[in-house]
């Protein structure tokens, strides 16, 4: 299987890491080559589907998928989202979960965990499957937590960053 995870404890509150890590257009902001287009009108919802399209020229594919269980975070309640990929080229799933940990300060961490399967790749080519999606991924998860220039920072009361690096060597 070329299963993966990413783990990062970002200077962010709960619900804001969620929102940057569900913003399904910006995904491509942190994979080459890469746009998203929601198929259908928003909100996020268990139905939703997005296509991610990557590549260059008679080099791309598309990379459907839908959401299939959606819970944000609450005060108490992790949020987490599930995604299955429905292509011809890209099939597997994606799950995001992001927590705030009182018990470790109120500290957020986030998990994304992934089951890539590339088109006819044989199964011999799975944990370098697994490795470059860690790293692919690990970096698009880095953006997207950090944010744009311009974005308000979270983690502190007043909005303020709190100073936590992202803690994983996984990007």
């Amino acid at each position: 299987m070329s299963v993966f995870r990413i783990d990062r404890t970002p200077p962010l509150l709960a619900d804001e890491a969620w929102r940057r890590l569900t913003d399904w257009p910006a995904h491509a902001n942190g994979v080459p080559f890469t746009r998203i287009s929601v198929v259908t009108p928003g909100p996020t919802r268990v139905g939703t589907r997005f296509v991610a399209r990557s590549g260059i020229g008679p080099a791309a594919f598309d990379d459907p998928m839908e959401v299939v269980h959606w819970q944000p975070p609450a005060p108490g309640v992790p949020g987490r989202c599930r995604l299955e990929k429905r292509g011809r080229a890209v099939t597997g799933w994606a799950e995001i979960r992001v927590r705030e940990d009182v018990a470790g300060g109120g500290v957020t961490r986030v998990c994304w965990e992934e089951d890539l399967r590339v088109g006819r790749l044989p199964r011999l080519f799975d944990p370098l499957t697994a490795r470059t999606g860690r790293v692919v991924f690990g970096r698009a998860v880095d953006r997207l937590l950090r944010g744009r220039p311009g974005d308000r920072p979270g983690g502190g009361p007043d909005g303020r960053s709190t100073g936590r690096p992202l803690d994983s060597p996984d990007g």
